[in-house]
């Protein structure tokens, strides 16, 4: 296993910085990798960064980081809201899993004011842009050095 935090982004993500950038701002997912690396080096941890539109790969990706990751940070999008299959497959990984939403969901349309993911998730960052995967890291590294 690697010293690596899985950070998973789901649909439109792979739009950040291009997509309604009055909700989530004109950062893109590279500014993400960078922020993420750059806190994770703090704690001698690497980053594994993946986007995809679709649940099943999603899904795949979590399956394996049981063997490959020591923790997810995941923005699961519009899934948060939707999939079981993804929190069925965060509850079989045993390390820290951190939720991050760019916008704050609570604030919006009253659908996205829930989240199958919060359910598994150690921690939950909403609503501070791309910063919020910055403290996810953070947080991990924490829970992982205790």
């Amino acid at each position: 296993m690697s010293n690596a935090i899985l950070i998973l982004n789901g649909p439109n993500l792979n739009l950040l910085g291009k997509r309604q950038p009055e909700i989530y701002g004109a950062e893109t997912l590279n500014d993400v990798a960078r922020l993420c690396s750059d806190a994770a080096s703090a704690f001698d941890l690497g980053v594994e960064m993946q986007q995809s539109n679709h649940e099943g790969q999603l899904v795949d990706w979590i399956q394996d980081a049981r063997t490959e990751n020591v923790a997810i940070v995941i923005n699961p999008g519009a899934y948060s809201h939707t999939s079981i299959a993804i929190l069925d497959a965060l509850n079989t990984f045993d390390g820290p899993v951190v939720e991050v939403h760019i916008s704050n969901i609570h604030a919006r349309e009253a659908f996205r004011h829930h989240s199958y993911v919060s359910g598994r998730a150690d921690a939950v960052i909403a609503g501070c842009g791309i910063q919020g995967y910055g403290f996810a890291v953070q947080r991990i590294g924490a829970l992982l050095t205790g």
